[in-house]
């Protein structure tokens, strides 16, 4: 997909992509300048391994004020981005043959990782009818003496699919009966809710559970900062000191600069986000009723991140039934999407709706032009 998108532009050709997991906006000003600040004070040695006390503490406020989880920042571990952290903690704490449970459809890299430190993936197969979301009854059935892990994203990618508090309720009083299954909770687009709920995390609904649970969050989704790569997890520390140790014979400390700036993401304004959401939910509802309203395709609305996962079906015969000839037909015609089968899905593609208006309008034209 990639390659072609390449050699299309090459060639002159106008493609819109929709394919990118970051939001579009402009990283905030004092986080920028307190980048510039970092290395106009010489800020570019090396720090401790697993992050600047400053930042742990900035990090600790983060996960108190705005997903409700008492945090020590001893008990932090700061990471190049979420997905070191994701990593780290699978290597960390997965052996030969156990197995993690893994919601389909999934992010991409989560079966890879699993896969990576020996584990065997159990998909939970999720559907739109059930706005991609899964409940007590079916995690119990998937539960093996095996069972090391539950990956749980909300919201998630690649379904916007949030999971309310008595979902989680639910999940963790199955959990106390199976003390041995531990959570991979992976809130890094928890800010871009759009239910007007305030976003529930299983180690703040159920915080009897905080030794089973290992909390994962950012600031790149939040405050359009992917490219700094800052991530950060609390959990037991036992799984913190042991991801410490694997980070401190690999990668080694987070950058500098970059840490500087998450500090100041963290304890600057946060005001700005509500702005955000409030683009951010207008350009979802734009999409989902143009998807919606293309003869073969349909989306559930999701509750957050900036994702819709949109289902093919009635379309795929045209496509031999595999969707990845769907993503290339629709890339002939200017939009770049993902297959639903790099997400563990099936029978359609996923866009991201991180883009202006008029690009998304464009991009809607496009793919109704191309599918009729």
């Amino acid at each position: 997909m990639t390659d072609r998108a390449t050699e299309l532009r090459e060639a002159g050709r106008d493609i819109i992509s929709l394919s990118v997991g970051e939001p579009d906006f402009a990283t905030p000003p004092h986080v920028v300048q307190a980048a510039k600040d970092a290395l106009d004070q010489g800020l570019t040695r090396y720090t401790p391994v697993t992050g600047m006390a400053r930042l742990k503490q900035a990090a600790a406020l983060h996960f108190r004020r705005d997903l409700g989880i008492e945090a020590d920042p001893a008990n932090i571990v700061v990471t190049a981005g979420g997905k070191q952290a994701l990593f780290e903690v699978l290597c960390a704490s997965v052996g030969e043959g156990d197995e993690v449970i893994v919601p389909a459809p999934w992010w991409v890299s989560y079966p890879q990782m699993v896969r990576f430190a020996g584990g065997r993936v159990v998909p939970l197969i999720t559907h739109a009818r059930d706005n991609f979301r899964f409940d007590a009854a079916d995690l119990a059935a998937l539960i093996t003496p095996k069972t090391q892990w539950l990956l749980l994203n909300s919201p998630g990618n690649p379904t916007g699919a949030t999971y309310p508090a008595e979902m989680l309720q639910g999940i963790g009083k199955l959990l106390r009966d199976h003390p041995r299954v531990m959570v991979l909770s992976d809130d890094i687009y928890a800010p871009l809710n759009y239910t007007g709920a305030r976003h529930a995390t299983l180690a703040n609904v159920c915080p009897d559970l905080a030794d089973q649970i290992c909390t994962i969050s950012g600031v790149s989704k939040s405050h359009a900062m992917t490219g700094f790569r800052i991530g950060v997890a609390t959990g037991p520390a036992w799984l913190i000191e042991a991801m410490g140790r694997l980070q401190s014979n690999s990668s080694g400390n987070p950058a500098s600069i970059s840490q500087a700036a998450a500090i100041a993401a963290f304890e600057g304004p946060q005001e700005f986000l509500a702005e955000w959401r409030e683009v951010f939910r207008a350009r979802r509802d734009l999409v989902v009723g143009r998807i919606n309203a293309i003869p073969g395709l349909s989306t559930p609305v999701p509750e957050g991140a900036f994702y819709c996962f949109i289902d093919a079906s009635p379309l795929m015969e045209r496509f031999g039934g595999d969707d990845t000839r769907l993503a290339l037909h629709l890339l002939e015609h200017g939009v770049a999407v993902v297959a639903a089968s790099a997400f563990g899905g099936r029978n359609g593609f996923r866009i991201s709706f991180a883009a202006e208006e008029t690009v998304l309008e464009e991009a809607m034209h496009r793919i109704a032009a191309a599918l009729a």
